[in-house]
Formats: structure tokens, sequence, C-alpha cells
């Protein structure tokens, strides 16, 4: 299979890249007053807005290119009919059929998998409502008041980000928690709020096998029967997501309380499914269904749009053409609403994961830079802390400015300081400051020529700076749901371009099994391995200050 670099687009954009290095946005602007209309997007309830980044006509167009020689819609058109396009886990891609509300079918392995995912949805329903309603009651036929949420990664983050996104929706039925780390600090901070006599746990592993997850599932059960001295209490306050029927019931879970999943959805892309459980007991069902509708929109859209009209399409290609061919090496998330503090954390799992790759769909190295690293945090904290290095840093970090017109919650004037910013910061990353306002400022107020001079160059900012803004009229769960599904498909894209498989994870699988091997060796002085120098010092240092 030849590489993506072979292409006639890929080898024009690398053309346009090194001329367009010397190209400023400032001057991009001021020859184009339509600028703005020209390069943004308005979706139903969602405006896209990229002009602000390194482009033109010529290098859109050169873009769009890349996208249909590397036969992007057809992979698109593989994805939504099921077939296995995670080759090398021989698995379809169908995180889209979950949220699929045409309820059309859709077939894996000639099976129509949208009937078991409408009995899953029926089954959550149900118990949802039992909760919430009092109906679910605890060993000593208590309601349940507290939900905790046990799980790592995939099964922790995309629940988290969602239910701190939208707490301000949530009624006072259920409180919830999260529990992902193996560091007991966490565990124990939050078992201290509780009684255990109201509280229930969701345990998300899909083989129930994931380390971390089950040492902390197995310290809550001993938790709670240390207070109900009854094993049978467990069925009680504990359920699953997971598809290992055999070590849930070993658990002590009752098959009737274990909700499935499927190997055909990827844990970073898993909150559609019952993994997303725990947002839908705190918000109630019907958000859920509003966060799947809003997915199911944006799916609609990355099917049916034209390639020069289609978000996640040009998403993935601005991130490439940003990466790949300008040589940014990173890209910040920039949400201006402290509902999603938590999404820069999410993006990075949902994009990294998925491409941080180095090898093609054939196993061979590719000769280019994949994805870039992705941080952040809320835009204005973000201001404060880390802003300067965006304005005046010697690399240049491409940022994705996210914020929304209507607040969830409306303090006097405070989302209009706030949105204030927002525009500020990417107008200023945009256009910097020269030499010659500078002098003008310090001439203004009455510097000297020598104060002047001595200045200048800490006051300059060359701007130039790319940004995308995506303005949402409100983060609720419908619109949150099309954000996210924004991202997904654009991390699909970036593979298919990119021609690296997004939807394995082999490096995660290299740490968790080395971590098993040397969990054995710090529990059991009579077990050693061998390893590097370094490792086994560290080890040594480690067992020798435990004793």
């Amino acid at each position: 299979m030849s590489c993506r670099s072979q292409l006639s687009s890929w080898q024009s954009l690398q053309e346009l890249a090194n001329k367009m290095k010397n190209t400023h946005l400032k001057d991009l602007f001021s020859q184009d007053k339509s600028r703005f209309d020209t390069f943004s997007i308005q979706l139903p309830g969602l405006l896209f807005d990229y002009s602000k980044n390194l482009i033109t006509a010529n290098e859109m167009n050169a873009l769009q290119s890349l996208a249909q020689q590397t036969e992007l819609t057809a992979w698109r058109d593989k994805m939504f009919i099921g077939e296995k396009i995670n080759f090398t886990e021989n698995r379809a891609v169908l995180h889209v059929a979950l949220r699929n509300r045409s309820c059309a079918p859709i077939f894996v392995e000639g099976k129509d998998v949208s009937q078991p995912i409408a009995a899953e949805l029926s089954k959550m329903h149900a118990f949802v409502n039992k909760v919430r309603s009092g109906e679910w009651k605890g060993y000593t036929g208590r309601v349940i008041t507290d939900v905790v949420s046990i799980g790592v990664g995939g099964s922790n983050l995309g629940p988290q980000m969602t239910t701190e996104a939208l707490q301000n929706y949530a009624d006072e039925t259920l409180r919830i928690h999260y529990i992902s780390n193996a560091d007991g600090v966490q565990i124990s901070k939050v078992l201290k709020q509780l009684n255990p006599a109201s509280t229930l746990f969701v345990v998300s592993s899909k083989t129930f096998t994931t380390s971390e997850t089950m040492a902390n599932a197995k310290t809550a059960v001993a938790w709670l029967k240390s207070v109900a001295n009854d094993d049978a209490a467990v069925a009680k306050h504990f359920v699953a997501v997971s598809t290992n029927l055999a070590k849930t019931a070993e658990f002590g879970i009752s098959s009737d309380n274990v909700f499935t999943m499927w190997d055909w959805v990827g844990g970073r892309f898993s909150m559609w499914s019952a993994i997303g459980l725990p947002v839908a007991l705190y918000l109630g069902f019907d958000a859920f269904i509003e966060l799947l509708e809003g997915a199911f929109e944006v799916d609609e859209h990355f099917k049916d749009a034209p390639l020069t009209e289609n978000v996640p399409v040009i998403m993935a290609l601005l991130s490439i053409w940003n990466t790949t061919f300008l040589g940014a090496k990173a890209q910040a998330i920039l949400p201006y609403d402290q509902t999603m503090h938590m999404l820069p954390a999410y993006l990075q799992q949902a994009e990294m994961e998925s491409n941080g790759k180095s090898v093609t769909f054939s196993g061979e190295v590719v000769p280019y830079t994949t994805v870039p690293l992705l941080w952040g945090m809320t835009g204005i904290n973000g201001q404060h802390a880390f802003y300067q290095y965006l304005h005046q840093g010697n690399t240049i970090v491409p940022a994705d400015f996210i914020g929304s017109i209507k607040p969830v919650v409306e303090v006097n004037n405070h989302h209009e300081i706030l949105m204030s910013n927002f525009f500020a910061q990417t107008e200023a990353l945009m256009s910097g400051v020269t030499t010659e306002q500078v002098r003008e400022e310090l001439t203004a107020k009455g510097h000297s020529t020598q104060e002047i001079e001595n200045l200048v160059n800490h006051k300059v900012h060359k701007g130039n700076r790319p940004t995308t803004s995506i303005l949402l009229d409100k983060v609720d769960a419908k619109h949150l749901g099309k954000l996210i599904a924004l991202y997904e498909h654009k991390i699909f894209c970036q593979g298919i371009l990119l021609q690296i498989c997004s939807f394995d994870q082999w490096g995660v699988e290299l740490g968790k099994g080395l971590a098993s091997k040397i969990q054995n060796e710090l529990e059991n002085d009579t077990i050693t391995a061998e390893h590097d120098s370094s490792t086994n010092g560290l080890i040594s240092y480690f067992k020798k200050k435990r004793v």
C-alpha cells in the first residue's frame, strides 16, 4: 500500500505549506473582507469558525483533494455499515449505532445490532426509573441516594466529563461520585462521604478484569460487607457494565443487573452505551436520550454534508494541515464554559489514544508527523496560567476555543466578561502587536526613547497563531452530544487521512501487561524478574522502604 506522502495532493500541500509559512493571518483578513463568511459553517445550534487558520481557498482545495484521494467518504460509509475497519483487532467500529435514532437496521456479520441496542436502552431506562423513583432499595430497605461509578479511561472520562458539564440540570434525586485511580486516596475520600445502606456502585469494565477498576471494586465490596455483614448485600448495591457474565456472577452481581457492551464499541467511544449509565442515573433517562439525539444529528451531517461543508472533515483536515504540514507539535483545547472543564482531558484520551500511532495500515513506519499533543483547560484560568506561552512562546500551538451564546447560569454580566475574553484572545493570537504599535503605545505613555528601546522587543507579539472557534447555543445535553460527536468524527477522519488505525491501543496494553508482572514482584519477595538496572533499582528501593 502506497504511503500518503506519495499522493499528488500531499505533495501539493507540502509546497503550499512552504509558501504559507511566510504569510500572516492579519494580511489574509485585510485582503478578504468576506473571509469569515467563506471559512465558517453554521449547523443547528452551533457555529464553526475556522477563518483564523492559515489557509486560503488554495490550501482548502488541496486538503479536499487529499480527502478524495484517501477515499475518506468510502471509509466513512464502511464504518456506518459495520465493516471491520478496526482491522488489527478484526472488529467493526459502531459507536454511531448506539445513537442511531432513526432505528434503521445496522448489520454486523449479518445480524441487525439495532435490536439489541434498543433492548439494552430499555433495560437501562427501567433500571434508572427504579433507582430514581426509590423502588430500588438497599440491603436495609433504604432508597439509594448516592451513585459511585467505578471505571477507568473510556469507562470513566466520558461519563464524568458529561455529568460535570450538565450538573446544573440535575435534580437532587441522586448524587454522583467517580473512582478511577488505583491510588487509595481517591476511593478513601469518596467512601468517607457515603452511607453503605444508600449507595449504589456501577462497576464498568468490558472484561471485568481491568486491574485498577477491580481493585477499587473489591475495596468497595469490603467496605459494604464490613457494615452489612452479609454477602447478599452485594447484589443490592452493585451493578456492572461488562460482557463477562462469569466474572460478574463470581463478584456477586446478578445477571439481571449486568448491562452489556459489544466488541465493536471502543472504550473511548463508549459513553453512548451502558457506560453512560451514571449519566442517566444522575440526570434522568430523558437527558441521556437528548445526548444521543445531539450526537445523531451530527452523525447525519457527517454522512450527508459535502466534504467542503462537512465540519468533522474540515476539523481533521485543519489538524493535519497545522500539524503535519505546518509543523505544530501541540494543540490546545480551551473551553470558555466552566461546565466543560473536563473536556480537555476527555479529548486528550479520545484523540491521542486513537491516533497516537506511528505506522501505516500496512505496518510501515510513517514518514510524517501524525497527531499533536492535546492539552488545555478552561479559558479564563488558562489565560493566567499558560497563555503567555501561546502568545509569545517560540513554538506555535493551534487552539480550539469553545464557548456558548447563553450561559448555563446567568449571573449579572459574567457571561459578557467571559466571552469578551474569548473573542479578544482569538483576535490577539491572530493579529499580534507590531514593533511600530509598541513604540506608538509607549511614546503616548511618555516613555523616553531609551526606555522604549529597552522594552520594545519584550512587548512585540508576532501573532499568526491559528485558532478555531466553536460556539454552541447553550451547553445542554443535546448540544454537548453534538460537540462530542464532532470530535469523534474528526478523530476517525484523521486516522483515514494519515493512514493509521484509530481504534486499537496497543501502547496501553503494553503498559498494563508489564504492570501486572511487576505487581507480583512488589507483593511477593520470592518473585524476581529481569529488568534494566534503573527499573531493578527503583523496585528494590521501593520494596526496602516499604518494609
